[in-house]
């Protein structure tokens, strides 16, 4: 089964948690399935060896304790030790591990092979004691419960510290804090470990945030008796940096549109000595916009400020959709409100504080405050690129591999968002899908990649998307 798309803050897991107890899932069910399916990924991945289990007060501590008994039970050598005495529903847990006890201090945690962290799981609302910091900081090898002990199950930020675990197993659905950095570097490989809670309770959560892939957002073939305009029409506002320009008409034309233009004065015939299908049209933006069939633009790669603080609201006004990039976030720095008609906004952290003030440690919430504040969808671009819709939908995306940091990743971006955009998609999905198709693009072309590669493996990594998306029915947010 592919791996639920969903993604629950703490606050909603608890409300999730709540609703699978009055659908008849009692906390002690839950908490047993959860310590053994703890149990079961350490033993798939590791050789017995000595482990501990540092145990917290509350239900994480609660899973560590059945986890330790199942791994006692499979003859692995276990040892507890706990931070404090347990409360409320680990009571009984705590009670049915009869094997060492231990003290919870560092040179308890040296003396280990592995250490499991079931101190406090992902809904921890306070900074890391230091004095637990410095006894998971101890470990040779960790696997964390629910989320490394100290990380935001929310943000994916450290609440002082937290430590790298080398693996992670969460239950039911995943948490923004698995994919957003630095969490998703903390927790390493992350376990999904279904524990019988039923999927009827999402009904209580309203999710809002997914993990942004195939299945997220509809990717169709052309029709049959489809003709290029039909498959969508995309304008690239030219200037004087023409590779820009130039990378993102190429991935427009490589993510399916059916024509694209670049517009730009050419004198020199710097934009035509480009590849083949390369349209240039050198007439004033106020006549290309009296043609009905341009629908889709991108402004400001390649732009300078002024170029773009006089296009964009030229193009917002005559109704057509625009990707805006580069140049328009320091063309309408300090003001938002100037961005809105856009249909996607994509900058990256530096563009977005230029605009919005700066991203601060809530990249998510950021985010879905300016998309809400210019009323047009925002990617957030980066390692864990986020793009928020104004309705407050927003999902993160992993697929981007880390060559994806080169010159002109970004103008390609662009492209694959406008050309998805000219095709008919929705700019929540259109900026999503494109997300997801640049970072796939960036994987098949493989380590040491230059932006001029990523135009290639796109209509690979479209036919991905096709394939992936057939394991994943109705999902689409």
């Amino acid at each position: 089964m592919p791996t639920p798309l969903e993604l629950l803050s703490p606050a909603e897991m608890g409300r999730a948690d709540r609703a699978a107890v009055a659908l008849g899932r009692p906390v002690a069910w839950l908490m047993e399935n959860a310590g053994r399916a703890v149990a079961r990924a350490v033993r798939q991945r590791f050789a017995p060896c000595r482990v501990l289990v540092l145990c917290g007060p509350g239900n994480n501590g609660g899973d560590g304790f059945v986890a330790a008994r199942h791994l006692e039970q499979a003859g692995w050598p276990v040892a507890t030790a706990s931070l404090a005495p347990p409360v409320g529903d680990a009571i009984p847990a705590a009670a049915r591990w009869r094997g060492p006890r231990v003290a919870f201090v560092a040179d308890e945690v040296r003396r280990a092979d592995l250490v499991i962290d079931a101190v406090f799981g992902a809904g921890l609302t306070r900074d890391l004691a230091p004095e637990v910091a410095d006894v998971l900081r101890a470990a040779r090898t960790l696997v964390a419960v629910d989320v490394p002990s100290g990380l935001d199950g929310a943000t994916g930020q450290a609440r002082g510290e937290a430590p790298t675990a080398a693996l992670t197993v969460t239950f039911f659905r995943r948490k923004p804090g698995h994919l957003l950095l630095p969490g998703r570097a903390l927790c390493g490989e992350v376990v999904l470990a279904d524990i019988g809670m039923q999927d009827a309770v999402l009904a209580q959560v309203q999710v809002g945030t997914w993990q942004n892939a195939p299945g997220l957002w509809p990717l169709a073939l052309p029709l049959e008796n489809t003709q290029k305009f039909a498959r969508g029409d995309v304008t690239v506002l030219g200037g004087a940096m023409p590779g820009a320009a130039r990378l993102a008409a190429l991935a427009a034309r490589r993510a399916g549109a059916g024509i694209v233009t670049i517009a730009a004065a050419d004198p020199l015939g710097v934009y035509r000595g480009g590849e083949p299908g390369t349209i240039v049209d050198e007439r004033p933006l106020a006549v290309l916009l009296t043609d009905p069939r341009r629908t889709t633009f991108v402004c400001g790669p390649g732009l300078d400020p002024a170029a773009a603080r006089a296009s964009l609201p030229t193009i917002v006004a005559a109704g057509r959709r625009v990707v805006a990039d580069a140049a328009v976030f320091s063309a309408f720095a300090g003001e938002p409100e100037g961005l809105r008609g856009a249909s996607v906004l994509t900058p990256h952290e530096g563009e977005f504080a230029r605009v919005f003030g700066p991203v601060g440690a809530d990249k998510l919430a950021a985010a879905r405050a300016a998309a809400a504040r210019c009323g047009c969808v925002v990617l957030l671009k980066g390692a864990d690129t986020v793009i928020a819709a104004p309705d407050g939908r927003a999902a993160i995306n992993a697929s981007a591999p880390r060559w994806l940091a080169t010159a002109g990743s970004g103008d390609t971006l662009a492209g694959v968002i406008a050309a998805l955009l000219a095709q008919g998609m929705a700019p929540w999905h259109a900026a999503c899908a494109g997300a997801w198709l640049h970072g796939r693009a960036g994987t098949l072309a493989g380590p040491h990649l230059i932006a001029e590669d990523l135009a290639g493996a796109l209509p690979r990594a479209c036919a991905d998307a096709m394939t992936e998306s057939e394991g994943r029915t109705g999902m689409t947010a």
